[in-house]
């Protein structure tokens, strides 16, 4: 979503006397593993840990950044740029120029002071003394599904019998959605979440919530509500200065943060549990491991493994590589958090570890602010599959299972039957 740069133009990332052939990005992950990362990564990280690559759709040059230290080195420089508009951002899905310079960036493509004022009005909201507040209803939702889960009896597809309408019902509680919208809206994020849909259908869903948001915001400036969205309205109207686009841009901000990520973790979270048995049998025996381990499921998968991209305005040195002004780049979440150096045997999957340092949510000022929505999401969804479901299994081979490929988050394409 920024300026193409000529595919055919001679000087590559690292300037015209670097030989070094670039990495196309992004990668295939590894067909063996649903849960590793691209081998290149590994690579990477032993002897090319600030890589040079080019992106697959436009051929624009961009740096890649492995390993775990450089990595929050990066997303930690405020010096750094998220603005899309910006001639050297690298975009990672097409779409024409003329349309991004038109476009109200979202939060996560801001730079401060914009996105400090939008972030100011929606931390408060997610701290996790809010969030905490909120379990119960969340538990709710998860006990509804489950019920239906056992009234229909295995196999069910755990992605739409839980993991699709799990966060989509919580964000309704947080946005305030009244529930004769939920299945509106249940749907339309559920197109913007899948790999497989055209582009004039993904299209038609954004401006079919763009517009809804607007009618929400618009109802809740003259209405007396008690939810996330109102009371930044408050807020807002008490000394924040944004207008109601902006308050819409919030809204987006919490529900594509969070609801694609949660909805893709709790599957791909619950097949990483299933492929291994004996952990999982501990957790089910002591049910305080479980915020310990929804941390390692953080780590391990890192799904959101290329978001983070930044482009630099001024000359900045990354784990000893000089990085031009202007110049993209792309944090791999995924390889810093199979980083040996920051977590011990880091391709291992490991209930016990301490995995609290991992970036899955990013770093720094645009670190994910619905982090610890989907953290305490998470650990009601895998608590209660485990306390309600004990001998919940995959119903089919492993090897028939489909996962997602091009897309900016990782996880399973299609069904995941599962029964008991």
């Amino acid at each position: 979503m920024t300026d193409f740069i000529d595919a055919t133009a001679t000087e590559s990332v690292g300037g015209p006397d670097d030989t070094t052939q670039p990495y196309d990005f992004p990668m295939a992950r590894q067909s063996s593993c649903p849960f590793a990362p691209p081998p290149e990564y590994a690579e990477m990280r032993a002897s090319n840990p600030v890589a040079k690559a080019k992106l697959r759709w436009s051929g624009k040059p961009v740096w890649l950044v492995s390993k775990h230290e450089d990595a929050k080195r990066v997303l930690g420089d405020t010096t750094m740029s998220s603005n899309w508009k910006h001639p050297g951002y690298p975009l990672q899905v097409p779409a024409p120029d003329e349309i991004i310079q038109m476009i109200e960036l979202p939060m996560v493509a801001m730079d401060p002071p914009a996105h400090r004022a939008r972030r100011r009005l929606l931390t408060p909201e997610l701290t996790m003394q809010r969030v905490q507040a909120l379990r119960p209803r969340i538990q709710q939702i998860v006990d509804e599904h489950v019920d239906a889960m056992l009234a229909a009896g295995g196999p069910v597809d755990l992605v739409q019998a839980l993991a699709f309408p799990v966060p989509a019902l919580l964000f309704c509680e947080l946005l305030g959605v009244p529930v004769e919208d939920s299945e509106l809206f249940k749907r339309v994020t559920q197109t913007l979440v899948r790999s497989d849909v055209e582009q004039d259908e993904m299209m038609a869903a954004q401006q079919e919530m763009e517009v809804y948001l607007n009618q929400l915001i618009a109802a809740k400036e003259s209405a007396d509500a008690d939810d996330v969205m109102h009371r930044i309205i408050v807020k807002n109207r008490e000394g924040g200065g944004l207008d109601r686009g902006d308050i819409v841009n919030i809204a987006k901000a919490m529900l594509f943060g969070g609801y694609d990520t949660a909805s893709n973790m709790i599957a791909l979270g619950t097949l990483v549990l299933l492929e291994h048995p004996d952990q999982l049998a501990e957790l089910a025996a002591d049910p305080s491991l479980i915020p310990g381990a929804v941390e390692e499921l953080l780590r391990y998968l890192s799904i959101a493994d290329s978001s983070p991209a930044r482009v630099t305005t001024q000359d900045v040195e990354v784990g000893g590589q000089l990085i031009r002004a202007g110049e993209g780049i792309i944090v791999l979440t995924g390889s810093a958090s199979r980083d040996d150096e920051a977590f011990a045997d880091a391709d291992t999957f490991d209930i016990h570890r301490d995995a609290r340092g991992h970036s899955a949510f990013g770093h720094g000022i645009h670190q994910c602010p619905g982090a610890n929505v989907v953290r305490v999401e998470l650990e009601v969804v895998f608590a209660t599959l485990l306390r309600r479901i004990p001998g919940l299994r995959l119903a089919v081979p492993m090897e028939s299972l489909s996962f997602k490929s091009g897309t900016l988050v990782h996880g399973v394409n299609g069904e995941l039957p599962v029964t008991w």
